[in-house]
């Protein structure tokens, strides 16, 4: 499947009814790509919301990928993994997950991760922090010509890290295919609103 348009990873929500209003709104508004992520979560929790957001994103044909589990990924028989680079061989990942899923892997600011990627069979590739991002303050700086270098992997590029509408625009244009948005479309009063906003960049 392509990786494009907005790629919505949810916020540690401890409440799942709000997690899945949340992340109902931000499809209604144009995410294209859910993907789960709960640093606060326990075991049971993260089960609990994936599975619930897997009902939502099946009714709405939108992919969910689970951040850092191929485990909950394989018994929920969700959509994909996202993995860091220090979480795991990708190859072995690949085989686990099986030619069908989706796998993606965070690359930073380093090329040379994402034809190492490449070559083991990832389906996309993120790189980040783009700018300044209050998730991960002490993220590496991602240069947005990594987006031109990546056009010769010919596979998607993610643009993750302080995504803001108003930026958006500059990642967009310098190649990246998707962009990665928790808190501009979270932590906002119209969640769906907002997602449109950013849908609408790649339209333009």
């Amino acid at each position: 499947m392509m990786i494009r348009g907005v790629y919505a990873i949810t916020p540690s929500e401890a409440d799942t009814i709000l997690l899945c209003t949340l992340v109902e709104a931000a499809i209604r508004g144009g995410a294209t790509i859910v993907q789960y992520r709960n640093k606060l979560a326990n075991d049971a929790l993260q089960y609990q919301q994936a599975r619930a957001l897997l009902v939502i994103c099946r009714q709405h044909q939108v992919p969910l990928i689970i951040n850092d589990s191929i485990k909950l990924c394989l018994v929920l028989n969700a959509d994909g993994v996202h993995l860091g680079v220090d979480d795991g061989d990708l190859v072995v990942a690949r085989a686990r997950l099986g030619a069908n899923k989706i796998l993606g892997v965070s690359c930073y600011n380093r090329i040379d991760l994402a034809q190492n990627a490449l070559h083991a069979g990832v389906d996309y590739v993120a790189f980040g922090a783009c700018f300044p991002s209050s998730t991960k303050p002490h993220a590496p700086s991602a240069n947005l010509d990594l987006f031109k270098q990546a056009q010769s992997l010919h596979i998607p590029s993610v643009a993750i890290g302080g995504i803001t509408i108003e930026n958006a625009p500059m990642a967009i244009s310098a190649g990246a295919n998707a962009i990665a948005v928790i808190n501009a479309i979270f932590n906002v009063d119209d969640v769906e609103s907002t997602t449109k906003q950013f849908s609408q960049l790649f339209r333009s």
